[in-house]
């Protein structure tokens, strides 16, 4: 039978084409197409009270600007315990001096590797100058805040206008444009203000209209923060004027740049008005923009830049068009999935996070670096990004039919590709090593968990894989060959050989997916030997593609890989963790056993009758309050995948915190975590397996009941490997 699979496997892939025309084939409603702006427009969001949590972004992928209640970002203080009101971009980064001449290797502590020591760069935990650079290297870089920009509101009296002085809000973000209007009263009357980002720099448009305008009661605050450094804030730190310098470098009857030094970081802010108003310093780093007399509205723009920008900025109306324009572009681009029509009374909330989500994710993580698990809104592990993360932030791209965003970020991994080499050589394996938690530079973070993650390994053939399915290019093949190469290069060499067993050994040091297993001892989990499997295959697929010969040395290491490790019928989450079931804290955070059959494809080391009884039993027993949010949608890809179409759509609607998705959109954790962008991804990448299935799908929409309470039509999605 493992052969039979093998050979059924292998062939896969000489029938992706035909399987993936099939499915296109049936993928359009039998009603006609989908009318795509109605679809978006019918979850346009509404803010009508204060809510910390409901903060609105707009940005370009690359670039976000996130405002309060006002359009704005008037009351920071107010959402900072809630989704801060953030200005961040992909390039904007600072590190603390070192003062401490800290070197990185310094972090690095000998593990054991089958009898060979091995240096992994850690959290130590007794004091001293190890722990002193593992924090540092830790830290730093971190991303910056560029800037607040808010309304400063004034009563008649010239006292300043608190939130609990706002009445009648009513704010509005319209995700078919890219637009925020908010409307409220201060001491009755009237203000307005709309609000969008240009969708090729990081320039935000408002244009504000009131009668507190003409009297002068209502102008345009800036005010730039120093960085915190914190693991998780907004990354203000208001405290230390003296640290940074905030200069106006050029100013005009219409505009002004500012000068933003910070250490060894440095960036500009270009503004421009219409009208007549005046700039002044009210203090260090703050700037008020008073319109003149006489005007009832103010109209701006506010460019971010790494290096001075010397061309005239597009004004609110030229940023609004093209923002209307690209957003138009993107929704009626890719995939769309509609389930007006159902009677199911989950239908309507499905669709609507299937729409915000792809507003979220196409604003926060399509730019050039894997994005962080906060997106551009604000700081989560100091503003890094987690590359395990990335099969979760960019899969659903491709399977959306937009792979072009996905392969924004697969250039980045050759841009590191260098220091990957580096750690491979350093710990004695061939190939290339892929970070963890990591920044632009690509440099790993310290960490006693992150550093002994494997399964972020295989991710970059995974992605790549993906974009070639959608346009099947062989000059993209030629593009990440030396890439995909160095990434199976690695997986091989690090499969230790059994001589004893005659077989291949994952661990340690490892730690899985499933982060709750010691590093010193663990062995063979079941996903990560499964996604071994799939990378082995896959790379050699890409050599034969090419007209190459097989590496021989990977079709050993994935033929020797080990059947998936059970006790009493279910699948352990590693070998080493016989009491996998019996352990209380074993059977929380992430259920990595059901992503075998659900992310995965599955593999001859599985078998698929063990995997319905592991699944039943995770589904009645696991401590579902202690996981996080894309776990839900890894549930419901198994599901699919296992024939389960009932229990795929309970798993995206189980009632668990982590499991909550707010008014924005937002993934909602835990009061650390108020967002989780890698929720949001998943839930669009088991949408679209739901929907369009699988290779090897047997039937239409196979995450859907077929009871008739189910209304489902889509267009435009790739079925999952």
């Amino acid at each position: 039978m493992k052969d039979l699979f093998k050979i059924g496997f292998a062939r896969s892939n000489i029938f992706l084409v035909l399987i993936i025309s099939a499915h296109m084939a049936g993928c359009s409603s039998e009603n006609g197409k989908i009318n795509r702006e109605e679809l978006v427009q019918r979850h346009i969001v509404h803010v009508n009270t204060f809510d910390s949590l409901s903060s609105l972004s707009v940005g370009n992928g690359r670039f976000a600007f996130t405002v309060d209640f006002t359009g704005l970002q008037t009351f920071p203080e107010m959402y900072e315990k809630g989704i801060p009101l953030g200005t961040q971009s992909e390039w904007g980064w600072h590190s603390f001096p070192n003062t401490g001449g800290f070197e990185f290797r310094e972090s690095m502590k000998e593990y054991d590797y089958h009898g060979r020591k091995i240096l992994y760069d850690v959290q130590w935990m007794k004091a001293g100058r190890s722990q002193d650079a593992a924090n540092y290297f830790r830290q730093n870089p971190h991303r910056l805040h560029l800037g607040m920009i808010g309304l400063d509101l004034l009563h008649a009296d010239g006292t300043p206008v608190g939130p609990e002085a706002i009445s009648s809000v009513s704010q509005m973000l319209n995700p078919w444009n890219g637009e925020i209007v908010s409307r409220f009263k201060v001491d009755g009357i009237p203000v307005e203000v709309i609000t969008c980002s240009h969708q090729e720099l990081d320039l935000i448009a408002v244009q504000v209209k009131s009668e507190l305008i003409e009297k002068g009661l209502l102008r345009i605050k800036l005010h730039f923060p120093f960085p915190s450094g914190q693991h998780t804030d907004s990354g203000c730190d208001w405290s230390r004027p003296d640290s940074h310098t905030s200069v106006v470098k050029s100013l005009s009857a219409d505009g002004a740049t500012f000068y933003r030094q910070l250490d060894a970081s440095s960036y500009t802010v270009k503004l421009a008005w219409k009208g007549v108003a005046e700039l002044t310093e009210k203090r260090a780093h703050e700037f008020i923009l008073m319109p003149g007399n006489g005007q009832k509205q103010l109209t701006f723009t506010c460019l971010f830049a790494e290096k001075d920008h010397p061309e005239t900025l597009p004004d609110f109306n030229a940023t609004v068009e093209n923002s209307t324009t690209t957003w138009k572009e993107f929704w009626l681009s890719g995939g769309a999935v509609d389930f007006s029509g159902s009677t199911d009374p989950r239908a309507s909330e499905l669709e609507r996070r299937v729409i915000l989500s792809q507003y979220l994710t196409r604003i926060q993580c399509t730019g050039k670096y894997p994005p962080q698990e906060t997106g551009l809104t604000c700081n989560s592990w100091f503003g890094k990004f987690h590359l395990e993360m990335h099969w979760w932030h960019a899969v659903h791209f491709g399977l959306w039919g937009r792979a072009d965003l996905l392969k924004e970020s697969l250039d980045w991994y050759a841009d590191i590709a260098e220091k990957a080499g580096e750690t491979a050589k350093r710990q004695g394996f061939e190939g290339l090593r892929w970070p963890k938690m990591t920044d632009p530079g690509g440099m790993n973070s310290p960490s006693s968990v992150g550093s002994f993650l494997i399964w972020q390994q295989p991710h970059f053939i995974y992605l790549a894989e993906l974009c070639f399915r959608n346009d099947r290019d062989t000059a993209f093949l030629k593009k990440y060959a030396e890439l995909i190469d160095g990434t199976a290069d690695f997986m091989a060499s690090y499969a230790w050989y059994d001589s004893v067993n005659s077989r291949y050994v994952l661990g340690p040091a490892l730690i899985p997916a499933q982060e709750r297993f010691p590093a010193e001892t663990t062995i063979n989990p079941p996903f990560e030997l499964t996604y071994w499997y799939y990378g082995l295959t896959t790379a050699m697929e890409w050599r034969k593609r090419m007209g190459f010969e097989n590496n021989i040395e990977w079709e050993k290491v994935r033929n020797g890989l080990p059947m998936l490790s059970q006790k009493n019928g279910l699948y352990l989450a590693a070998e080493s963790a016989p009491d996998s079931y019996s352990n209380p804290r074993y059977i929380s955070d992430h259920p990595m056993a059901l992503g075998v059959f659900g992310m995965m494809p599955g593999s001859p080391l599985m078998d698929t009758s063990v995997m319905k009884t592991t699944f039943d039993y995770i589904w009645k027993n696991w401590h579902w309050t202690d996981t996080w949010g894309w776990d839900f949608p890894m549930t419901a890809m198994a599901a699919t995948r296992l024939g389960m179409p009932e229990k795929a759509v309970d798993a995206l609607f189980m009632d668990v915190k982590t499991n909550t998705y707010l008014v924005n959109g937002h993934n909602y954790q835990d009061d650390r975590l108020r967002l989780y962008l890698p929720g949001n991804g998943a839930l669009l990448a088991a949408v679209a397996m739901m929907c369009a299935g699988y290779d090897g799908a047997d039937t239409d929409t196979p995450g859907f009941p077929k009871d008739g309470t189910w209304k489902v039509k889509w267009e435009g999605l790739q079925p999952l490997p």
